[in-house]
């Protein structure tokens, strides 16, 4: 029986939740499952810590409809943490359906997976045709076993097995590549494994834990190219059936991650149930099954890597706020400033990874920006100030994260909505998206494309950063906690943090009333970037026409003046330009020639009199001689 009471023939629909922290492997199961109309798969988890919750809320919405959780046992690396929520799962719901997923295939490993109460397991190395009947098996009350978990489930066939067997009629080609690809495989587990234990230190850093967390994320991608370089073809292939005919074959798609193998017949032979799709309908959707991991999003997960990298390492150097404006997160601390902004870069990186296992469209984006924001926004503080700190105040304790969340709405219209380009950049990282500069069409990857996609990533990681300071300067910026904690010590006094609010008050009205309509009737944005030497900003061409309409009171005065200095200026210019070359024209050409010719009369009357003065000199002294 299965876990709801009802009948194999009375089913029409299973739920489905999965528990898998390795997002690879996720987003290209759920993808594969998408297409059997009879399984609906509702829930994707990550963590151990809320499996049990998650379950229960799709069993609570499921009624008697039946639930099978797929379960990896490699949470973390681990299979003991896998095993131990196994356990947890076992005693909380005694009897969901469970299928366990590991690429483990030890056997002392196995019997302990058999013996925690599972209804299932496969392989996540072998084919992931077969898990979807392993689904319905185990949904209609059946177990379902691979080959590999004979030896423990039968006791009749429990024997020694050689460790990796070598398939019949194999070449010393195909031997030295299975070889090769099963070493490679298990360096880097080993690897996988040491990161994974490294990561679970208590006082593990910030900067730490996202070196850690890259290496760990390049491993796994270097062992699915390792399956895809080293495995044979018959290994990564998704089965079909023998009836397909040649041209049917030839389309197969190789997946990147497989799992399953041929399941064990039941000892006597589950129900069937009706589904929305025929057997060969079924076979057909199998044969076109998507990769776990597909090319063109390895690709971009590269470059998003490559954009995360190389902002990581600008983030080594200084933060100093080389522009003529004050921001917010000035006042941090150096360490506080850049602890800051590695917070907001995970959370990005986090949001872009839920936009593409939410499997939601480009153009959606643009219709959920706000809420990308202010999600990306509180997740930041909460991470940065922690979900349950308290200042104390002349009221007594309170809640920081409270508080400050109430300034949602304002911070929201004051900071997060200006930021630009949140939507192109996030359709350039998720899909794939052309990024237009300058008016061309620039392809991912390109320099261009990098380039820009990294000024933007730097803006808004500057720009949260500003949005998650501002509520705690404005209503905690006198508690000398706060003080001691966050601010630079040259700022602790009650007289600069005033000073440093003023300012930043002073800058907002001279962007709203000058700064900012000015760029938008330039067709620009400013950007702030991170720099080796600090953050600068710097202008780009971005056409604003729509914001320019929308422009009422003192901005639209400033545009109009703007406007009506670039029609009167050259104008004027050049009228200045015409009379002064006239009054230069009077000067050196009428009264310059006339003080000329005065001035030669005058040298000239004084020659003749000093001639007529030396003459009648020589004739006096003349007669004296004589």
């Amino acid at each position: 029986m299965n876990r709801s009471g009802v009948s194999g023939s009375e089913i029409s629909l299973i739920r489905l939740v999965l528990i898998e922290d390795d997002p690879f492997f996720r987003m290209g199961l759920a993808a594969h499952l998408q297409q059997f109309d009879d399984l609906r798969l509702l829930r994707e988890v990550d963590s151990a810590v809320i499996a049990l919750g998650a379950i229960r809320e799709v069993i609570e919405a499921a009624e008697t409809e039946p639930v099978v959780v797929l379960l990896s046992l490699d949470l973390l690396g681990s299979g003991e943490s896998g095993l131990a929520l196994c356990r947890q799962i076992r005693g909380a719901f005694p009897t969901l359906p469970m299928v366990l997923l590991s690429r483990r295939t030890e056997p002392a490993f196995l019997a302990t997976a058999y013996q925690t109460g599972a209804t299932g397991y496969c392989d996540k190395q072998r084919a992931i045709a077969n898990l979807v009947p392993a689904i319905r098996q185990v949904a209609a009350g059946y177990p379902y076993w691979t080959e590999g978990m004979q030896a423990i489930t039968n006791p009749v066939l429990r024997r020694p097995a050689p460790s990796n067997p070598i398939p019949p009629n194999q070449t010393a080609l195909a031997v030295l590549r299975r070889n090769l690809r099963l070493s490679g495989v298990q360096q880097i587990d080993a690897a996988i494994a040491e990161i994974d234990a490294q990561l679970r230190y208590p006082q593990l850093s910030l900067l730490d834990e996202l070196v850690l967390t890259g290496r760990r994320r390049e491993l796994f991608a270097a062992r699915w190219l390792l399956h895809r370089l080293l495995a044979n073809p018959r290994e990564t292939q998704i089965p079909y059936e023998s009836v397909a005919s040649s041209a049917e074959r030839a389309a197969v798609t190789e997946p990147v991650a497989s799992m399953g193998d041929r399941a064990m017949p039941p000892t006597s032979p589950p129900p069937t149930r009706p589904t929305a799709t025929s057997p060969s309908a079924e076979g057909a959707m199998v044969r076109s099954a998507a990769p776990i991991e597909p090319v063109a999003t390895a690709a971009m997960r590269s470059i998003q890597a490559s954009l995360f990298d190389s902002t990581s390492s600008k983030l080594q150097a200084r933060l100093y706020n080389l522009t003529d404006a004050p921001l917010e997160i000035d006042i941090l601390r150096d360490d506080k400033k850049r602890e800051l902004l590695y917070i907001i870069l995970r959370r990005f990186e986090t949001v872009l990874d839920e936009l593409r296992f939410s499997q939601i469209s480009s153009e959606a984006v643009e219709t959920r920006r706000s809420e990308i924001l202010h999600d990306l926004w509180q997740q930041s503080l909460i991470d940065f100030l922690g979900r349950y700190s308290t200042f104390p105040t002349q009221d007594g304790e309170v809640a920081v994260v409270d508080r400050l969340l109430n300034d949602g709405d304002r911070i929201q219209t004051a900071i997060l909505e200006p930021i630009p380009f949140v939507v192109e950049l996030v359709q350039h990282l998720v899909f794939q998206a052309p990024l237009t500069i300058d008016d061309a069409v620039f392809a991912p990857g390109s320099v261009e494309a990098m380039t820009r996609a990294e000024m933007i990533l730097h803006h808004l990681m500057v720009q949260i950063a500003n949005a998650v300071i501002q509520p705690l300067l404005n209503r905690f910026g006198n508690i000398e906690l706060v003080k001691q904690t966050f601010f630079d010590k040259r700022l602790l006094s009650t007289r600069e943090v005033e000073r440093f609010r003023n300012n930043l008050s002073w800058r907002y009205r001279t962007e709203k009333y000058l700064t900012e309509p000015t760029a938008i009737f330039e067709s620009r944005q400013n950007l702030y970037t991170l720099t080796e030497a600090g953050i600068a900003r710097n202008s780009v061409y971005a056409p604003r026409n729509g914001e320019l309409e929308k422009l009422t009171g003192i901005p639209l005065v400033v545009t109009l003046v703007l406007e009506g200095r670039d029609a009167i200026a050259p104008r004027v210019r050049a009228a200045v330009a015409f009379i002064g070359s006239g009054v230069v024209y009077v000067l050196t050409e009428v009264i310059g020639r006339g003080i000329g010719l005065v001035g030669r009369g005058v040298i000239k009357g004084i020659g003749n009199s000093l001639q007529d003065a030396r003459f009648n000199r020589m004739n006096r002294d003349g007669g004296r001689w004589r």
